[in-house]
């Protein structure tokens, strides 16, 4: 009795451990069934170290799928060609979406970040020469800097180059010689202390005298009645001179817009009389001339009249 009992007690605790695995096995398989992955290629240029298959993909930091298979793309050796396998159901990857490698530094362990896509970007769908969809790779900080490495170490032996060409013998002596020439100085200098002291104690006097005509200068613009005083009266004597002028202006514009007809009587009648005057006066003026030459020729003429004798016909 006691080991049919056994027997039993074991039967059954099998059968409830192959009940529970069958439970398992449909959980999972409804989990797995529960998942929509949809199948992309990422196409990475250089090394994907610390990327395996099983990797874990992200979106923005959320595990959303993994990596199915590695390769080296067959159309282009330089680059590897990833092929993830992520759940639609919980994003759906869009044409303005970025993949980046996610590597360990310490751990050296890698994954796959996806960033970028906007809400109304296209889903993004098959290409005609692929069979599945592309994400475009992107590169992140730490493989920007690897990737300059090679032109930032160019540069610096450039550098390196050019400054041994500067430094050479030629250079080092000049050099050599420009500090022997500033020492020099320096020492020349210091033996002359007193005296460069006293041309500072100067150089401080003459600065005192100037910024003491500065405030002389400005006292006499700011005070009562001074420069700025001045000015500004003058200024004023000025726009008081100018609207003088300006009213004279139009007060003989009045005058002779008032007198235009006396005025045009005057140069149209006036003038020509009184030249017609001045003629008459000139011909009066030399009549008497003639006059007073021919009475200093003859006096007597004046007298007795004139006594000559014309032609007489016989």
């Amino acid at each position: 009795m006691e080991t049919r009992a056994h027997y039993v007690a074991v039967g059954a605790f099998v059968l409830i451990v192959i009940f529970a695995a069958f439970g398992a096995v449909l959980w999972l398989g409804r989990v797995e069934f529960g998942e929509q992955l949809k199948t992309y290629y990422i196409f990475f240029k250089g090394s994907v170290a610390g990327l395996t298959r099983g990797s874990a993909v992200q979106y923005n930091g959320i595990p959303v799928g993994r990596v199915s298979e590695i390769r080296v793309d067959r159309d282009n050796l330089s680059q590897v060609q990833v092929q993830v396998e992520i759940n639609s159901n919980l994003v759906e990857i869009k044409t303005d979406a970025r993949a980046f490698l996610d590597a360990n530094i310490l751990s050296g362990v890698a994954i796959i970040q996806i960033r970028g896509g906007t809400q109304h970007a296209p889903v993004l769908e098959p290409q005609p020469n692929h069979h599945y969809a592309i994400i475009k790779a992107g590169q992140n900080e730490l493989e920007e800097v690897k990737a300059s490495l090679p032109e930032l170490l160019s540069s610096l032996k450039q550098v390196s180059q050019n400054l041994n060409s500067l430094l050479d013998e030629r250079n080092r002596q000049a050099v050599a010689d420009s500090l022997q020439n500033l020492r020099t100085i320096t020492a020349a200098v210091a033996d002359h202390s007193e005296e460069v002291g006293a041309i500072l104690d100067h150089a401080d006097a003459s600065i005192l005298e100037f910024k003491s005509l500065i405030h002389n200068i400005d006292e006499s613009y700011t005070v009562r009645g001074g420069l700025k005083d001045q000015v500004s009266q003058t200024l004023k004597d000025y726009d008081r001179v100018a609207a003088n002028l300006v009213d004279t202006a139009q007060q003989l514009r009045l005058i002779l817009a008032e007198n235009r007809s006396g005025l045009r009587d005057f140069v149209q009648t006036t003038l020509p009389a009184f030249d017609d005057l001045v003629t008459d006066a000139r011909r009066l003026a030399q009549n008497a001339n003639q006059f007073i030459v021919q009475l200093q020729r003859d006096p007597t003429r004046l007298l007795f009249g004139d006594r000559r004798q014309g032609y007489q016909p016989r």
